[in-house]
C-alpha cells in the first residue's frame, strides 16, 4: 500500500509533526491516530492548510497529497477570532485555524491597512503585549486553544540589521 506522508500542527502547540499513513486512510482513521498520539480531545477538527473548512471524516488522504505530501491541522475550535492592530487601528476576522500567519499578515497589510507588497514585506504581526513574533508558516491555531480561540497581533516593522 501507498504511503502519504503528513505534516501537522495541533492546537496550542507551534512544532510541525509529522506521521506516515497509508493513501486510503480515511479524515476519520487519521483523526484517530492523531488522538491517540497526542491524547487530543475527541472533538479535533482537521484542517488542510490555509483551508476555511474542516474535512470531511469520509476523506481519503489521497486526495489532497500534494508534491510534499499532506498538510493539515487539527485544533477543537472551527474558527479563530483574530484582531490586527496598526498605527491605532484594529481589524478583527474569523479565520480557520490552519491559515498561516503569513497568509494573515497579508489580509491585513495589504487588504485592510492597504499597504503595497512591497511595504507588507517590510512588517511582521507580533503577538500583541509580546516580543513573539510567529514564523510565517505557522498555523494560527497554534497559538491559542478552546475556549479561547482568539489571538490579537500588532502590525509592526521588521526590524533588520544592516552590516
Amino acid at each position: 500500500m501507498e504511503k502519504v506522508d503528513v505534516f501537522y500542527q495541533i492546537e496550542g502547540n507551534r512544532e510541525i509533526l509529522h506521521t506516515e499513513v497509508n493513501a486510503e486512510h480515511t479524515v476519520a482513521s487519521l483523526t484517530a491516530i492523531l488522538i491517540e498520539r497526542h491524547g487530543l480531545d475527541r472533538e479535533i477538527l482537521i484542517f488542510l492548510e490555509d483551508s476555511d473548512e474542516p474535512l470531511g471524516e469520509v476523506v481519503l488522504v489521497r486526495e489532497h497529497v500534494g508534491h510534499a505530501g499532506v498538510k493539515i491541522h487539527a485544533h477543537r475550535c472551527k474558527h479563530i477570532e483574530v484582531s490586527v492592530t496598526f498605527n491605532g487601528e484594529r481589524v478583527h476576522h474569523q479565520f480557520a485555524p490552519a491559515k498561516t500567519v503569513a497568509k494573515v499578515k497579508h489580509w491585513a497589510a495589504v487588504n485592510k491597512f492597504k499597504m503595497s507588497e512591497a511595504e507588507a514585506s517590510e512588517h511582521v504581526l507580533q503577538i500583541a503585549g509580546t516580543h513573539d513574533r510567529p514564523s510565517p508558516g505557522a498555523h494560527i491555531g497554534t497559538l491559542t486553544t478552546r475556549p479561547h480561540c482568539r489571538v490579537a497581533f500588532d502590525l509592526v516593522p521588521d526590524q533588520r540589521v544592516n552590516g
